[in-house]
């Protein structure tokens, strides 16, 4: 079906920060991966571990897309500097940015260790700002901007305790929108997308109880959990030529759930 639309992704070059996935599971980079793909971008799948990344791009190749990948730290300066600096390289050129990387923490503040404080941020929010600061100035200097879209949750803007975690995807958000507005005029749009209860990465141990999944799943107004593809899909969207007026929105993609609330209450 995507190749039927011209979404104006044929031949940009994409970097997918977080882009693996355990085995053959499809976790929101690595479903955002493929879709790019599919719809013709290059696609740099960047990940910590170099197997997943690489499972990645030998998904995208047995669709017959184009695509790579780069091992590193993203929470250090110089392996962010790396992935960029590969993608011009090998591409040319940069026209997006995918930023996926996420870890969860379910304590309060009174509970949380300090060093795990430091921990859920340094893997939330640092490699969005040290992926963005070298992708940036790539992008101004092909002339035709850029998108960059970072992957926040519902918790940012409707917490329900996960007090670290909460705090870091709220940090994702601001510094979305705050970057939207220093680079707007660059022709650089930086989106955000919000996710609720999602069956995928991270989040899809918790749905191995049958009784979680018949909770969660029929609070959603839409009657389901969120799929990766429901992700990627968003992403696809936000990188397209059909966002173009598109920049520093918060895209939550949750079903309905944060609109809900009302619902699960008393009626009387």
């Amino acid at each position: 079906m995507i190749e039927s639309l011209d979404l104006g992704l044929k031949d940009k070059v994409a970097i997918v920060a977080g882009g693996g996935a355990v085995g053959k599971d499809i976790g929101n980079g690595r479903a955002a991966s493929i879709l790019l793909a599919e719809a013709g971008a290059k696609v740099l799948v960047a990940d910590k571990n170099d197997a997943l990344a690489k499972n990645t791009v030998q998904m995208i190749k047995d669709r017959g897309g184009e695509a790579t990948s780069i091992s590193g730290d993203l929470t250090q300066s110089e392996q962010c500097k790396k992935v960029v600096d590969f993608a011009i390289s090998k591409w040319g050129r940069l026209d997006i940015l995918d930023n996926n990387i996420g870890i969860a923490s379910k304590l309060s503040v009174v509970d949380e260790p300090e060093e795990n404080w430091d921990h859920v941020m340094d893997i939330n929010l640092k490699p969005m700002f040290l992926m963005s600061k070298y992708a940036i100035p790539e992008m101004i200097k092909s002339g035709n901007g850029g998108s960059i879209v970072n992957i926040s949750s519902i918790s940012a803007t409707r917490p329900r305790g996960f007090t670290t975690y909460s705090a870091s995807k709220g940090a994702v958000l601001s510094l979305s929108q705050a970057m939207a507005v220093d680079h707007g005029a660059d022709g650089i749009r930086v989106n955000c997308i919000s996710p609720g209860f999602i069956d995928a990465g991270m989040s899809k141990p918790i749905y191995e109880d049958p009784k979680v999944r018949e909770l969660r799943g029929g609070a959603v107004p839409s009657g389901r959990l969120g799929e990766a593809d429901d992700i990627a899909n968003a992403v696809l969207f936000l990188d397209s030529e059909n966002a173009s007026y598109v920049n520093g929105h918060n895209l939550v993609v949750d079903g309905g759930v944060i609109s809900s609330v009302i619902a699960q209450l008393p009626r009387e």
